[in-house]
């Protein structure tokens, strides 16, 4: 979903700027791609987990050790801004990453906070997630 046709036409949309989008790979239970423009690179994963108490596991974890802005983010199951202005969000036995880390502060067509790009992306990516 993350990095299908429709995404990527759908991203685009959000932020203003088509991508270059890598294969997606399935590697230990993440699936991912890379968004690649000219000026930066947006990284979409996924990571599917088996119970309840695994997805909390991962979503604290990585709000240890990501960071978390005090912002109310209302996605999924729960979400957050990190520090670098990514956005992780969970939602069933899932945890999606939207890391902007390798963008530049402002991007986009408008240009926005890249904080703005992750939380547009992510709320593209959750429109399509069944139930979001």
């Amino acid at each position: 979903m993350i990095c299908s046709i429709e995404a990527q036409t759908d991203i685009a949309s959000s932020i203003g700027l088509k991508a270059a989008v890598s294969t997606p790979t399935w590697v230990d239970d993440v699936y991912s791609c890379k968004y690649v423009y000219p000026k930066g690179t947006i990284n979409l994963s996924v990571k599917e987990l088996k119970s309840a108490a695994q997805t909390t596991a991962l979503y604290q974890a990585d709000a240890t050790k990501l960071g978390r802005r005090p912002d109310i983010v209302s996605f999924g199951e729960g979400a957050f801004i990190t520090t670098n202005g990514s956005v992780i969000v969970r939602k069933d036995f899932k945890v999606l990453d939207v890391d902007v880390s390798a963008l530049p502060q402002q991007f986009g067509e408008p240009l926005q906070d890249r904080s703005n790009i992750a939380l547009s992306v992510a709320a593209t990516v959750m429109s399509c997630w069944t139930g979001a």
